[in-house]
């Protein structure tokens, strides 16, 4: 379980002022859950992520994962715990292979079949990457199904996905929601993803929808996206 308690997240801009990006947030989220979060641009979403993921330190409130208060846990003792966060925009590594990405990503000794797996069930075809540096030759969305394929391997029991659909074209992107809904049918898992994409959206459990750092709906699919689907701008969440 996940739970967040009043969580505030600030920062002081050019003028020195400060400005409150995440506003007093409280959400919890049982376990086995495909939860999509949604909502305007610059509506705190992808900072709410990193919050959860450890990578920003709220100003105020708690995280709660699993009854352990990780609040202010470094990323690392996170992932430990069994957190994962993909990004937006995934980060290049240079003089690393993928095959020895999916090692690290697996935390043990991989096999050629077994990294070829984890790669075979994002769309890429493993013998064309299995031994591709992890540099600039690869494109965005290759970046990011080798990305989503390291998710696999680590097989944690949350997953965060920040816009995953970011850089990658329409074929890609029908095989991944392929991968999210087997990766939603596993046991033992939870999956947040941030998103705009409607087909994501569909096979979600709940939906948070996140307008000016604060949650505007939070509440099961059917509850939320048939009003989401009336159009953004005249959606009241988005008020």
């Amino acid at each position: 379980m996940l739970e967040l308690k009043n969580l505030c997240f600030s920062v002081t801009d050019d003028n020195n002022a400060e400005k409150e990006i995440i506003n007093n947030i409280s959400l919890t989220i049982e376990d086995n859950k495909f939860i999509a979060i949604t909502g305007p641009n610059g509506g705190g979403k992808s900072t709410l992520a990193k919050l959860i993921a450890g990578i920003y330190r709220p100003t105020s409130g708690q995280i709660i994962f699993d009854g352990t208060d990780i609040t202010d846990m470094s990323i690392t003792d996170r992932a430990k715990l069994g957190i994962s966060f993909a990004f937006q925009s995934p980060v290049r590594f240079k003089g690393i292979k993928v095959k020895d990405l999916m090692t690290l990503a697996a935390g043990k000794e991989t096999t050629i079949a077994q990294a070829c797996a984890y790669l075979s069930e994002v769309g890429l075809c493993a013998r064309d990457y299995i031994d591709r540096d992890v540099d600039g030759s690869l494109s965005g969305g290759e970046l990011k199904r080798i990305e989503i394929a390291q998710l696999i391997a680590r097989n944690t029991k949350l997953c965060i996905l920040d816009e995953p659909e970011a850089g990658i074209d329409l074929w890609s992107f029908s095989n991944l929601i392929k991968v999210f809904e087997k990766m939603r049918s596993d046991a033992n898992r939870n999956i947040l993803i941030i998103s705009h994409q409607e087909r994501i959206l569909d096979i979600a459990d709940e939906i948070a929808v996140i307008n000016n750092g604060e949650v505007a709906a939070f509440s099961k699919k059917d509850e939320i996206l048939p009003e989401l689907l009336k159009g953004m701008e005249g959606c009241r969440y988005y008020q």
